[in-house]
């Protein structure tokens, strides 16, 4: 049975923040759902010898070493090689790699380049772990009651194997169970340490049931469980229950729904349209709404009204509105949803303004202040959020929030004026 899983992400690209590090974030999730928690992540470069030492500390103490990146055709792709000698043991040619290479390149009306058969070489005794989305196979090797998974570094690779192949495969072989009851929560619009102290009186009342907490991105998660499975997942769903009533507005789903998901749905539900102007968020929540199946029925369409004169040539703002509060203002803001719900002709509308820095802001609205507009058939609101973070951040958990008070007001209007709407 698996208890100790350590990763090894290799790439100079991580390390020179070329590309993020999503890997160890995922791994981490996704095994944790099964009851196991990663006990340690190394980040190194493609270096033959900074592989073999990171490979050797955690041989030593993992039951799952688990590897991602360096597989594929380049002379700098250097973690089969690197493995294969740790390991002692001689990388032998697999045909059925080549015929997967061909066939995948076939299909995209390109030539096999010579360096695509360094691929073809697997260590001997391993598995091969295929992979749908591009030329690198994962590899699968046991010795020792140690078992070593070498993935591909591409996200889009990497997951499919995991999910599809690698997990069945621990599963069946006994390796890990059944996922562990758990039952996650996500909220927006409420802090973590604000999160907890809705959450712990309830959980007083609990025994058994444990909580942990994750912030990104505008969301704040609780996931509920009973590690050991001490309880049944009925039991942790009438926590979750009692958890969802406390947080009241806050609560956005069970599970890890997506806002704009939600709206897209709840709209589409009812036949209503919604339309946004964006300044702070730069075209993000038209973005967000868009990526979604069936958002062509609901969103009818965005601005991106950055400067002054595009507010006021395109979604209308009066530029008196502007020199008596400023572009980034509560009566901005409303102006802007107003305007572009007129222009696109649609019930609904949501707008941004606000200070993303590192420069603007001034003393009443510092930067990490954004001011929310929102256009409804029953009115008008504004909404002023002052947040922590960079530029990047920032414009992320503006955009999580303008979908949220969608969703907020949303369920609002459906209360007050839907009620017998058929």
């Amino acid at each position: 049975m698996i208890k100790n899983i350590e990763i090894i992400n290799v790439g100079d690209e991580l390390l020179l923040g070329i590309r993020p590090n999503t890997h160890l974030d995922y791994l981490g999730q996704t095994f944790s759902e099964y009851g196991i928690t990663v006990k340690r992540g190394q980040v190194i470069r493609d270096s033959h010898t900074e592989i073999a030492d990171a490979l050797a500390i955690a041989w030593k103490k993992a039951d799952l070493v688990i590897t991602t990146g360096g597989l594929g055709p380049t002379a700098d792709d250097l973690t089969r090689e690197s493995i294969a000698e740790f390991l002692g043991v001689s990388l032998e040619y697999r045909d059925e790699v080549r015929i997967d290479i061909e066939a995948r390149f076939r299909k995209l009306g390109r030539n096999v380049t010579t360096n695509n058969m360094k691929q073809c070489y697997l260590f001997k005794g391993s598995e091969i772990l295929h992979n749908a989305n591009g030329t690198a196979p994962g590899i699968y090797f046991e010795r020792d009651g140690k078992i070593l998974a070498v993935l591909p570094g591409p996200p889009r690779e990497l997951k499919p194997i995991v999910e599809d192949i690698l997990i069945p495969k621990l599963i069946k072989s006994g390796h890990i169970e059944h996922t562990i009851p758990f039952i996650n929560i996500r909220t927006c619009g409420i802090g973590e340490s604000a999160l907890e102290t809705l959450v712990d009186p309830v959980l007083e009342k609990h025994p058994g049931i444990y909580a942990s907490y994750c912030v990104h991105s505008g969301y704040a998660d609780v996931r509920l469980s009973s590690p050991g499975d001490l309880v049944e997942l009925a039991r942790i769903q009438n926590v979750a229950n009692e958890v969802a009533a406390e947080l009241g507005e806050e609560f956005v789903g069970f599970g890890e729904p997506e806002i704009e998901k939600m709206i897209i749905e709840e709209l589409g539900n009812y036949d209503f349209t919604i339309s946004c102007a964006e300044s702070a968020t730069g075209g993000m929540v038209a973005a967000a709404l868009t990526k979604t199946p069936g958002a062509s029925k609901v969103f009818q369409g965005g601005v991106v009204c950055y400067s002054n004169e595009a507010k006021i040539h395109f979604v209308d703002v009066p530029e008196s509105i502007i020199e008596q509060h400023g572009e980034v203002s509560a009566e901005t803001a409303v102006t802007m949803a107003t305007g572009v719900a007129e222009r696109l002709g649609t019930d609904f509308a949501i707008s941004t303004t606000g200070y993303a820095g590192p420069t603007g802001g001034n003393d009443k609205d510092p930067v990490g202040t954004v001011y929310l507009g929102f256009h409804s058939p029953a009115g008008v609101w504004s909404r002023r959020i002052v947040l922590p973070g960079d530029r990047q951040l920032l414009r992320h958990r503006f955009k999580t929030y303008a979908l949220d008070m969608v969703r907020r007001k949303f369920k609002k209007y459906k209360t007050q004026h839907l009620k017998h709407h058929s």
